[in-house]
C-alpha cells in the first residue's frame, strides 16, 4: 500500500481540507477512494467518459455493468434523468439522503459508458458526512460503485482493499470501519410500479410499506 495516498479523515464532521483536496482531485478526473454509510466507494466525475473508463479498469469491470452515482441534491437530477414519477418521489422523500438507490431513464448526455448503453441511471443522495460533503464540493453526480475488484467482497475497512485499487487510487480516504453488508437497495423507478433490483440497506417490505402510504 502506498500510505501517503491514505488520509484519515473524521467520519462525523470531515475536515474542509481534506474535502477541498479530495473534490479537487474528482473535479480533475481522477479517483478518490471515500466512506459510504456501509462500504468504501470509488469517486470520480460520473459526467466525464474518460475519469468513468478509469473506474471500469481499476475495478476490471465488465462494460456491461453500469456504475450508479451521487447527487448532492434533488435539484440536480431533473438535470440527469428523463422523468420523476410520483412513485420515486414518494420514496425519495422518505428515503433520500440515504441507502436507496433509484433507477432512472438517462438524459441522452449521460455517457454512455456510465449506463453500459442500457439508456438507465442509478442516482442517489448519500447520507454519510464524508460522502456527503464530497459530492456537495464537487458540485456535480460523482460515481458510487464499491472500491473492489469485480466479483470480490466490497470493503468495509481500508486494510481489505486489493493493493491495486489504492495504486491506482489518487487519495484514499479513511473513515476506519464502516457498518459492512449489502450496501445500498437498488429500485427500479423508470415506471410507476417499483420494482427491486437489489435489496440492501432499505428493506423491500418499508418500501412496499411507504409506497402504500
Amino acid at each position: 500500500m502506498t500510505r501517503n495516498k491514505i488520509l484519515a479523515v473524521n467520519p462525523v464532521n470531515p475536515e474542509s481540507d481534506i474535502i477541498f483536496k479530495a473534490g479537487k482531485i474528482i473535479q480533475n478526473n481522477g479517483l478518490v477512494i471515500f466512506p459510504a454509510k456501509y462500504l468504501y466507494g470509488i469517486a470520480t466525475n460520473a459526467l466525464n467518459k474518460k475519469a468513468v473508463k478509469k473506474v471500469f479498469h481499476l475495478k476490471q469491470r465488465p462494460l456491461n455493468n453500469p456504475i450508479l452515482i451521487l447527487i448532492p441534491d434533488r435539484d440536480m437530477l431533473p438535470y440527469l434523468v428523463k422523468s420523476i414519477l410520483e412513485p420515486a418521489k414518494k420514496l425519495m422523500d422518505t428515503f433520500w439522503p440515504g441507502n436507496l438507490t433509484l433507477v432512472f431513464e438517462a438524459k441522452d448526455t449521460i455517457p454512455q459508458i456510465l449506463t453500459a448503453n442500457t439508456g438507465k441511471i442509478g442516482v442517489r443522495i448519500p447520507a454519510h458526512p464524508v460522502a456527503n460533503a464530497l459530492v456537495k464540493h464537487a458540485g456535480f453526480p460523482i460515481t458510487g460503485t464499491s472500491a473492489n475488484l469485480s466479483g470480490q467482497q466490497s470493503c468495509s475497512r481500508i486494510n481489505q482493499l486489493d493493493p491495486a485499487i489504492i495504486d491506482h487510487a489518487d487519495l484514499v480516504l479513511d473513515a476506519g470501519s464502516l457498518q459492512g453488508g449489502a450496501g445500498s437497495t437498488i429500485a427500479d423507478a423508470t415506471s410507476s410500479k417499483i420494482t427491486i433490483i437489489r435489496e440492501g440497506a432499505v428493506s423491500k417490505k418499508k418500501i412496499t410499506r411507504t409506497l402504500s402510504l
